[in-house]
């Protein structure tokens, strides 16, 4: 699991630059305007915390059942 986060937030650090980097386009610019794109950033945000907490809470199943099975 560790190795998942680890994994994903690499991956993430990575892609940083490429984002900061990218020239603004007019749809960029009208959604910053209207403020849309907080929005966007918001759901975005809710979905990959609700995805990790789903991993964490899976994990935490598993190794449950792996304990129930050795014993």
């Amino acid at each position: 699991m560790r190795k998942l986060i680890l994994f994903c937030g690499s991956a993430l650090l990575l892609m940083v630059p490429a984002v900061v980097s990218a020239q603004p386009n007019e749809m960029d610019s009208v959604m910053v305007k209207n403020g849309k794109i907080y929005v966007v950033v918001a759901v975005l945000a809710v979905i990959l915390i609700g995805i990790i907490l789903y991993l964490i809470s899976m994990e935490r199943k598993l190794k449950k059942l792996e304990n129930i099975e050795k014993h």
